[in-house]
């Protein structure tokens, strides 16, 4: 198989899959190498029955869609993998395994193994369809993808090269390949320090609540809480003057710097909130992104104003994609970025974090609003454009 140099690690072309197939025909198409790999929703074996696939990003991954562990070519393989059990740490490397045999988990061939090595459980082959390996009938191609911090394809394998693909893994992952900047914008002096210290004092004379997270169940956006996911409380602004005066401030010194930036015109902002994370609590909010549901799809960019950055020691942005970096805007400073891209709140070690948070979108992001009131649950209010 032909290779060649990419980022300090060897780049594998595709393999030629007319050697691993039987049936006749057009066969589905594997990703390409340099290409985006699709997210995707899956149960996983010992962990959540709707595994997010796009929050695996930040470190490289070492797929194998190997169909059935009863198979001699897949218990080789998944044999090798743990002969390399220590590259998969969770920190630099993971490996994700693809079965869409029941036989193995309910006869104990597979096994999550915490840090580094889990199993999804692709009983309808979905997964295996949308990356080419599924072929329909009793065909499949099992094979070996590896993917960078950003979920692009660095290398492709049949099942039967188990060396090379881990090799490559450990060549690619140690040390990992990091970009210096996520493509954020950080604009300083949005909140005037007065309006930091109102809004904080707002927050602690009525308190907050307890705040979640949007999740797709069953069709419906809803709101769900876990205090291992995050641990945040947040004030609503209710005064409709204050609302005034913030959007305002958003409106003048922000969105110019945003259309500057980005080349958007933002028209809306959603929410209005002060929110806190406390160290004494364990304040965080684990890697995810802002727009995967119905209810959250029109989300564009979202905007952290700190309002006492000087105060605590922890609590920095990071977007695990573009490397190891944090990012902190200073008192009254905002930092802004695509809610498309996956980011983290890291755990506050020291002090109280207080943020205002809100959403900016377009006209034309309202009206795909408001055509999702459908999708939200019934805990949800409705939108109108």
């Amino acid at each position: 198989m032909a290779r060649r140099r990419f980022g300090g690690a060897q780049m594998a072309e595709t393999m030629d899959v007319q050697k691993n197939q039987a049936a006749d025909g057009p066969q589905p198409p594997m990703i390409g190498l340099g290409e985006p790999a699709p997210y995707f929703h899956v149960p996983a074996l010992g962990g959540s029955p709707r595994y997010a696939f796009d929050s695996a990003a930040g470190r490289a991954i070492l797929i194998l869609f190997f169909g059935s562990a009863g198979q001699p070519q897949a218990a080789a393989a998944l044999a090798a993998v743990q002969a390399r059990r220590d590259l998969f740490d969770d920190e630099h490397a993971c490996f994700f395994g693809v079965s869409v045999d029941p036989a193995d988990a309910a006869e104990g061939r597979i096994a999550q193994q915490l840090p580094g090595i889990r199993f999804f459980l692709d009983y309808e082959r979905n997964v295996s369809r949308l990356y080419g390996a599924e072929m329909g009938g009793s065909q499949y191609r099992p094979h070996w993808l590896l993917l960078d911090p950003m979920l692009r394809v660095m290398g492709i394998w049949p099942i039967e090269a188990a060396t090379a693909a881990l090799d490559a893994l450990a060549a690619f992952a140690r040390p990992l390949p990091l970009v210096e900047t996520a493509p954020v914008l950080v604009a300083p002096a949005i909140f005037e320090p007065t309006l930091c210290r109102y809004l904080i004092s707002l927050y602690e004379k009525e308190g907050g609540e307890e705040s979640g997270f949007m999740r797709e169940v069953d069709g419906k956006t809803v709101l769900v809480t876990d205090p291992q996911h995050k641990r945040r409380r947040d004030y609503t602004i209710a005064d409709q003057q204050l609302q005034g005066q913030l959007a305002l401030r958003i409106r003048r010194r922000l969105v110019p710097m945003i259309a500057r930036a980005f080349q958007f015109e933002a028209t809306r902002m959603e929410r209005y909130i002060v929110a806190c994370y406390d160290a004494e609590a364990g304040g965080h909010f684990r890697a995810h992104r802002d727009n995967t549901t119905k209810g959250t799809a029109h989300r564009r960019f979202a905007v952290t104003i700190n309002l006492n950055a000087e105060e605590y020691e922890g609590g920095e942005l990071r977007f695990p994609e573009y490397g190891r970096r944090t990012y902190r805007a200073p008192t009254g400073g905002a930092v802004v970025f695509s809610c498309s891209l996956l980011h983290e709140a890291t755990p506050v070690t020291r002090g109280t974090r207080y943020a205002f948070l809100p959403f900016l979108y377009d006209d034309a992001a309202a009206k795909q609003r408001e055509a999702n009131n459908a999708f939200l649950d019934e805990g949800l209010g409705a939108y109108r454009a």
